[in-house]
């Protein structure tokens, strides 16, 4: 069995073999599907690949799966720890990788189906455009601070009442200008927001996973969303409890000896993080 190990980087991926116990560099392949296609070509069926889980990982195992055995793409937090302890060094090369997975230790991921990858990019496309429009009135509550214009009286600042204010302060006509452009800004974001979320829903709606965390309250359709893009399909857990330790909420236990457990605050502040993760809105899962 050989086992291709590739380092992939912004524009390439360097990759080796293993062979027989010996490395053989095979070189560099352009990070383009045409150049992968090629190198998918030159494989055994019987091959093993080993990857890092990167922005592009997905993409490179759609296109070398079909052509080898197993494409396996590993943790590269865990992976690191490791090389870093073994090698003394903080590089991650294919090498590493490609030993790690013949000797049985490579810490593989979850591949998420494709449902659940395009979930977790439209969950991830609203949650950059909250952060955009939240970053735009950021910006206008600096213009009126810099100016020791007063706190504006209204909730919104950008409701109508808000903006019949804000247009009504005394501010230098550059700054004014400024105003105005950020304003358009968030009015394009609200509306591919909007656009966004009707995507969402329209195909969340007919998913009964969905539907069922809907009935919780506090839980409306974007957190169930962000729930289910997360963990993927429930079947895959073979209890609650390894469903909880996957997302991370599961508590720390501190024991010595014969003494008490003492369980940690730290499932508060898990919840607390993968919540803002999620959803950046500040929602936050119920216990």
């Amino acid at each position: 069995m050989r086992i291709i190990g590739l380092d992939i980087h912004r524009v390439f991926a360097e990759a080796v073999v293993l062979e027989d116990g010996t490395y053989r560099r095979l070189g560099r392949i352009g990070m383009t599907r045409d150049h992968l296609e090629a190198f998918a070509a030159t494989l055994h069926p019987t091959d093993h690949v080993v990857v890092e889980a990167t922005g592009n990982a997905t993409a490179v195992l759609e296109i070398l799966a079909a052509k080898v055995e197993h494409v396996a793409v590993a943790n590269p937090v865990q992976v690191h720890l490791i090389a870093r302890a073994k090698t003394k060094t903080d590089k991650i090369d294919a090498r590493v990788l490609a030993r790690l997975y013949a000797t049985g230790f490579l810490p593989e991921v979850w591949i998420p189906d494709e449902m659940t990858l395009a979930r977790r990019r439209q969950v991830t496309r609203r949650n950059q455009l909250v952060k955009s429009r939240v970053r735009l009135k950021s910006i206008v509550q600096s213009i009126l601070h810099t100016h020791l214009v007063p706190r504006c009286p209204h909730t919104d600042l950008f409701g109508t009442k808000g903006r019949t204010w804000l247009r009504a302060q005394v501010l230098p006509e550059d700054e004014r200008a400024a105003i105005e452009r950020h304003l358009e800004d968030y009015d394009r974001q609200t509306a591919a927001q909007k656009d966004v979320e009707r995507d969402i829903a329209a195909v969340a709606l007919e998913d009964v996973d969905v539907k069922r965390l809907m009935t919780i309250p506090g839980i409306d359709m974007v957190v169930a969303v962000g729930v289910m893009a997360a963990i993927g399909r429930i079947d895959r857990f073979a209890s609650p409890e390894k469903l909880v330790a996957y997302i991370g909420l599961n508590p720390s236990v501190r024991q010595s000896g014969d003494g008490p457990a003492h369980c940690g605050a730290t499932i508060r502040m898990r919840l607390r993080i993968a919540s803002l993760e999620l959803f950046p809105d500040g929602l936050i899962l119920p216990h």
